[in-house]
């Protein structure tokens, strides 16, 4: 990496490190591009060079976010013998982790914006497909040792997305062990369904 580039890429890391800050401060909406430049010291022009808008800079955050948190996952997940022991983990992991981001209140206000662009849309959209590609995967383990009925992982894949962001943002009002046992209690129902009896 020649030198522009060192300092193309260490421009790109302030950016992010005061945008992460600022947004989970302030939340997403009071955040603005010059709050940002400000916290930089640096231009708009070497923000919009690396981050087309805002909204995409929020976006690379919410993908860095996925990759840590899938990070985590990797670790856990030999910790549990069982699909179901798997899905049980994972839920508790999706409430720490959820509970303890500092984005997590400005990601639910950037994801309920009713003015979002074609371009956050389908981004938002390769994020879902990536979580019920990933769902699919650990609920086909489940069929393929017995563990869950024939059916279609695909199917369950897309309950199970759609259960877990309903729970997240039904249970925002609620303390850190009454969410847990929500989720809980949420993935035993989905458990039930797809056993394998």
């Amino acid at each position: 990496m020649n030198k522009k580039q060192l300092q193309s890429e260490q421009t790109k890391k302030r950016v992010v490190e005061a945008a992460r800050i600022l947004f989970a401060q302030k939340g997403y909406k009071a955040t603005s591009i010059e709050d940002i430049v400000a916290a930089t010291g640096s231009s708009k022009g070497n923000l919009y060079y690396h981050f087309k808008s805002k909204e995409g800079l929020f976006l690379y955050l919410i993908d860095e976010w996925d990759r840590e948190w899938e990070e985590k996952w990797q670790e856990k997940e030999p910790l549990y013998k069982t699909t179901t022991e798997k899905l049980y983990g994972f839920a508790e992991l999706l409430v720490h982790d959820d509970l303890n981001h500092p984005l997590t209140k400005a990601a639910d206000e950037f994801f309920n914006s009713e003015d979002k662009t074609t371009e956050v849309e389908e981004r938002v959209g390769e994020l879902v497909d990536r979580h019920l590609q990933w769902n699919q995967r650990l609920i086909q383990q489940g069929i393929d040792n017995g563990e869950f009925r024939q059916g279609s992982a695909g199917e369950h894949a897309v309950i199970l997305e759609s259960l877990l962001i309903g729970l997240s943002q039904m249970s925002r009002k609620k303390s850190p062990d009454e969410i847990l046992e929500l989720y809980k209690q949420a993935m035993k129902v989905f458990l039930y369904g797809i056993a394998d009896s």
